[in-house]
Order: structure tokens, then C-alpha cells, then sequence
């Protein structure tokens, strides 16, 4: 069977039957997914999360997450993901009075895996899809509904991260790129996270770091990579995904560039 993505509007099912390793994701909506089969690691920069079979867990949007999709032996790895965008939740919070109090969450994921309600919310949304009804939007509005009753039920707290329509709020550049420098997403994605428009994150940029940022982020990432090869004993293949770089040939193309050799012959 071939790897696969179902969409049906706020519902997504997938399946991959090989190792995916996918790099970089944005968490663009708050999203609730069900961990069928196969195992499943975040890292958001700092930390390992890890989801194996029958976990449930809430995403919350805007933040950068690396993720790695392993699928069992000899089997499939599947999930099935509930995506919470701003206007569907706008028009909930205008239906049920709900108003973020602006209290401060740093969780960057929920973990829901002994909720019997959305234990049984899922298997719900998973007969549906075996008998062809997630097709039915009326049906999905429904659901999506459902769920973020359910989920205000188990954590009610969350009102404060599913009900903040503002975005993100200015933030110290140093800090928020040597923690993120790795991920390989747009200087604008940067920008918006750290609250600012593109112009003024580059010159906010070069006043802190004396540089450009897109020259900073290669030197960043040259640097982690000389680091790991050197003192760690690793190999570019290794690491080349996991410092922000597209393909092992720009890797190693720029690594040669900026310190004269290849990666292969500093050991």
C-alpha cells in the first residue's frame, strides 16, 4: 500500500508504510490527532515528544515542531488529525460566549491518551471514515464541534489558547533564533513569530547579530554541524536534516565552502 493523505476539510487521515522523516512543520491551526498505529516524535527545539499507538494530542498553533513517522514492522503508520482553524473557532466562541482571559500556557502539547470522551470521540470519527460518511461537511462541522466540547471538558484552560485570535506579540530575536535555528522554514516565518513584519525583523536582526539573517543561519548551522561531526562522532547523513538543510549535497557543498574541507575528512 502507498503512503496516502485523505482531506476531508477540518478531518485528515494518513498513512505512510515507510520512515518519514519530514523536517521542518509550522503549526499553522491548533490540531487534535489520534495515533492509530506507528510511532510518532516531536521535538520542538528542545524536548522529544513521543506518541505511540492510541495517543491522543493537541498542537497548539504557532510554533515550529521537527517530527519523525515511523511505522510498525511490517505495518502502517496511521493517524487521524482534527484541524481547529481561526473562523471555526471565532464562530464557536461567538456561539458559546467564549473569551480568552490571557493567561499565560507555555505547554507546546496537550496530552489527552486517558480520556475515555475522546477516546471514543476518535473511534467515532474512524467508523465514519471506514464507511465513506467524512465526506458529508455537514457531518465534519458537526464533529469538529463535538470536539472542542469535549476537549473544554477534559482541559478548560485551553479556552485561553483556543479563543486568543491575536498574533504572536514581539519577542527577543537572540533568544528565539539560537533556540530555532535549525528549522528550516522562510526568514518571514521568523518574522512573524517573533512578532514583527519582514523588514523589521531584518533590521532588528542585523543590529543585534551584526549580519544578515540568512548568512547568520548557515554559520549557525556550519558551526552545530562542525560540533557534532567533530566532537560527537557523527556523520553528515546523520545530521544535515536535523541542522535546517534541504539535501545532504547543499550540506556538504557549503560546509566545504566555509571550512575548506569536507565533512567526511575532519574526523
Amino acid at each position: 500500500m502507498k503512503s496516502k493523505r485523505e482531506d476531508f476539510g477540518s478531518i485528515v487521515y494518513s498513512c505512510y508504510t515507510q520512515l518519514s522523516r519530514q523536517g521542518e512543520h509550522f503549526v499553522y491551526d491548533h490540531v487534535l490527532s489520534y495515533q492509530i498505529s506507528g510511532d510518532l516524535i516531536l521535538n520542538d527545539g528542545l524536548n522529544d515528544y513521543s506518541a505511540k499507538d492510541g495517543s491522543i494530542r493537541f498542537l497548539r498553533r504557532n510554533q515550529l515542531l521537527k517530527f519523525t513517522k515511523q511505522p510498525p514492522p511490517n505495518g502502517e503508520f496511521k493517524s487521524l488529525s482534527i484541524y481547529l482553524n481561526q473562523q471555526t473557532l471565532k464562530d464557536f466562541s461567538v456561539e458559546y460566549n467564549l473569551i480568552s482571559e490571557k493567561k499565560e500556557y507555555n505547554k507546546h502539547l496537550c496530552l489527552f491518551n486517558d480520556s475515555p470522551g475522546l477516546q471514543n470521540y476518535m473511534n467515532s470519527l474512524l467508523f465514519y471514515y471506514d464507511v465513506g460518511k467524512l465526506s458529508d461537511e455537514r457531518l465534519v462541522d458537526l464533529k469538529v464541534k463535538e470536539v472542542l466540547i469535549l476537549l473544554l471538558e477534559e482541559q478548560p484552560e485551553l479556552k485561553n489558547i483556543l479563543f486568543d485570535f491575536n498574533e504572536p506579540g514581539k519577542m527577543d530575536i537572540e533568544a528565539f533564533m539560537n533556540k530555532n535555528f535549525h528549522f528550516n522554514v522562510n526568514l518571514d516565518r521568523f518574522a512573524y513569530l517573533t512578532g514583527r513584519s519582514l523588514a523589521t525583523f531584518k533590521r532588528d536582526f542585523e543590529k543585534i547579530f551584526g549580519i544578515t539573517p540568512g548568512k547568520w543561519l548557515i554559520q549557525k548551522r556550519l558551526q552545530e554541524a562542525h560540533y557534532l561531526i567533530l566532537e560527537k562522532g557523527k556523520i553528515a547523513s546523520e545530521i544535515y536534516l536535523d541542522l535546517g538543510f534541504e539535501d545532504l549535497s547543499h550540506f556538504s557543498f557549503a560546509f566545504k565552502k566555509h571550512y575548506g574541507t569536507s565533512p567526511s575528512k575532519i574526523i
